[in-house]
């Protein structure tokens, strides 16, 4: 996965975080979630703001 595989890495945290809402994430934590994901193989430090706040919106969309 990359960082432009916004709804593929909103499932798989969907699938790995089931208990979590997704709204009350911080960033730090939502950053390290990802990097840490298996199949994901990107440049760590790719993943800006504006990636987060998206992938963090279809984590809500996936989880609603």
């Amino acid at each position: 996965m990359k960082w432009s595989d916004i709804t593929a890495i909103a499932e798989a945290l969907y699938d790995k975080y089931p208990e979590i809402d997704p709204i009350t994430i911080r960033f730090t934590d939502l950053h390290n979630w990802i990097v840490d994901l298996d199949g994901f193989d990107d440049d760590h430090t790719r993943g800006g703001e504006k990636v987060l706040e998206a992938i963090q919106q279809a984590w809500i969309d996936e989880a609603a």
